[in-house]
């Protein structure tokens, strides 16, 4: 998918930023579009993320993909104040982020319709299977209540099969 987004014209290099940034920090398309320089510490390796919909705003490390990623954005539109623009210097729309996305998905081959929504779930998901706490997953992608983080913490399939396997081979 991101190689997809890389691939796709002149502006490749933005839609790749773009799509790397909302799946490593779980961000809604409002986020992606509010993002601004001042927000980013390229020296000090930092996003400040300011989350929507009454989110907890955090701090989150950058890592070398991003930072590079970040930084050849700068050099493609230097003077802008947001990190996602136009040609013409306009802040890219929420209508315009769901279409770079969706048109990623298309490229890439993907028989869904690719979404922010979609990268920033799997965000949740991925940094579920990755071991985290439901308590960290849930101030990384801003929610105010735990129950939100819930749905990355599914139990499999056959949860219980062999609760009782260890205790009844000790004899309990």
């Amino acid at each position: 998918l991101l190689r997809a987004a890389n691939n796709s014209g002149r502006h490749g290099h933005r839609n790749y930023a773009l799509m790397l940034l909302c799946y490593r920090h779980g961000l809604r398309p409002g986020e992606l579009t509010d993002l601004r320089w001042k927000m980013v510490d390229l020296r000090r390796k930092l996003l400040r993320v300011e989350r929507h919909n009454y989110g907890i705003n955090s701090v989150h490390p950058l890592s070398p993909s991003e930072l590079s990623a970040l930084r050849n954005l700068k050099k493609e539109y230097p003077r802008h104040s947001h990190l996602f623009v136009t040609d013409s210097g306009n802040v890219l729309g929420k209508r315009t982020v769901a279409r770079i996305f969706r048109e990623a998905g298309e490229n890439a081959g993907l028989k869904v319709n690719v979404s922010p929504g979609m990268l920033r779930l799997s965000c949740g998901y991925a940094l579920a299977d990755a071991g985290h706490s439901m308590v960290a997953v849930q101030h990384y992608l801003g929610y105010q209540n735990v129950r939100h983080a819930v749905r990355f913490f599914k139990l499999p399939d056959k949860p219980f099969r062999d609760f009782w396997k260890t205790l009844a081979a000790e004899g309990r």
